[in-house]
């Protein structure tokens, strides 16, 4: 289950490029105006490496959490020992690297990284005794366990976040299930009772009271063109989505819809490249399905990702049809956490075929939608 993170990656790697910037700076600077006077004399090449680790250790901590952490490690050694200002910069290096392994990776793994902060910890503040002892094993061993148990609380925290998104969801999904049965019970029922119940009437007595049986046929004839009309004012309520019937319920659309759709979308600010072949010949319920989950995609980033580029791939194997969306915006307000039901209403889609889907957002930036959609082979019959 994917974690949601509070800040995009974009503005995560900055702020730690930022503070490891100041980090390097700020010690590095009185490292060269020799204004520390160190516990343990040190070379002044490895008092410059403790820095140069401490600073990859917060800049690298959210791409590669155990490296930084031991990087952390590496320069918790030399600053413990030299004291001054080396050491709270290693200590501060090596907290913010424990927190990002305690909130990535699972809590036996934690803990061990945990484990070993703390044997350095007490290794090398025994290793220089003094009347501060105690006191500063106390504050660097707190720092250790503080930072592991700030990291796990923040994972659960997102965890119960995402598990309650996932519930959500699920009951999104019920409810639409639901309005979608009752609506269709209101409008449909009561016509199709009468209509059963009036062509029971007309064929009892077709032979003996042949007026009365045009009655019910007429009957039948007007309730069906009513219960018809609902049907469509009803169908274009749930395909607006808003509560709003469409203006108009024309014909289904195609795959080569698509380029209008395209089209559309530029004038709107999204730059859209179609590739692959628009077929032709799938099945009409696959191919709605997949011009409705490109629709939604698309719909998805004019509003959500700004101006940018989005990519549609659709490929045909035997028996199957995939297709990709894929932009480059900026990803903020994302369909996973904008409040609507897009996602929910393209995975149901995919699910109605035993098929697969995939939405999130990329690493590099942008969000990516993938479905896939198996077809029997009778179905190929039917084109």
């Amino acid at each position: 289950m994917k974690q949601p993170s509070g800040l995009s990656r974009r503005v995560a790697n900055t702020i730690d490029a930022l503070l490891a910037l100041v980090l390097v700076v700020a010690v590095g600077g009185n490292l060269s105006a020799g204004t520390w006077t160190f516990l343990v004399a040190l070379p002044l090449w490895l008092a410059w490496a403790t820095v140069a680790a401490s600073g990859l250790a917060i800049a690298l901590r959210r791409h590669r959490p155990l490296v930084a952490y031991g990087l952390g490690l590496g320069s918790l050694v030399p600053g413990l020992l030299a004291g001054n200002g080396l050491g709270p910069a290693a200590l501060l290096a090596t907290g913010c690297a424990l927190y990002t392994v305690a909130l990535e990776h699972h809590r036996i793994r934690s803990l061990i990284a945990m484990g070993l902060g703390l044997v350095v910890v007490m290794i090398f503040e025994l290793l220089r005794l003094g009347p501060n002892t105690i006191a500063s094993t106390a504050f660097a061993g707190g720092g250790v366990v503080g930072s592991w148990a700030l990291g796990w609380m923040t994972r659960q925290r997102r965890a119960n976040l995402a598990q309650l998104a996932e519930t959500q969801a699920d009951q999104a999904v019920s409810d639409e299930r639901l309005r979608i049965a009752r609506e269709m019970h209101d409008v449909v029922a009561h016509s199709m009772s009468l209509i059963a119940v009036k062509a029971a009437v007309g064929n009892h007595v077709a032979q003996e009271q042949p007026e009365e049986a045009r009655e019910a046929l007429r009957v039948i004839e007007l309730t069906s063109r009513e219960t018809l009309v609902e049907l469509r004012r009803m169908l274009g309520v749930l395909r607006s989505g808003d509560g709003t019937p469409e203006a108009a319920l024309g014909p289904a659309p195609k795959l080569s819809d698509l380029r209008t759709l395209a089209e559309r979308a530029g004038q709107a600010g999204v730059r859209v490249e179609l590739t692959g072949e628009l077929i032709d010949d799938l099945p009409e319920g696959v191919a709605l399905s997949v011009y409705r989950i490109t629709q939604e995609a698309v719909t998805n980033v004019v509003k959500h990702a700004g101006p940018s580029a989005c990519r549609i791939t659709i490929t045909e194997e035997p028996g199957e049809v995939s297709v990709e969306i894929v932009d480059d915006g900026r990803g903020e307000g994302s369909p996973a956490t904008a409040g609507g039901h897009g996602l929910i209403g393209m995975r149901e889609r995919v699910a109605v075929y035993g098929g697969d889907f995939e939405a999130g957002p990329l690493p590099a930036g942008g969000f990516r939608v993938y479905a896939r959609l198996p077809y029997a082979a009778k179905e190929v019959g039917t084109r």
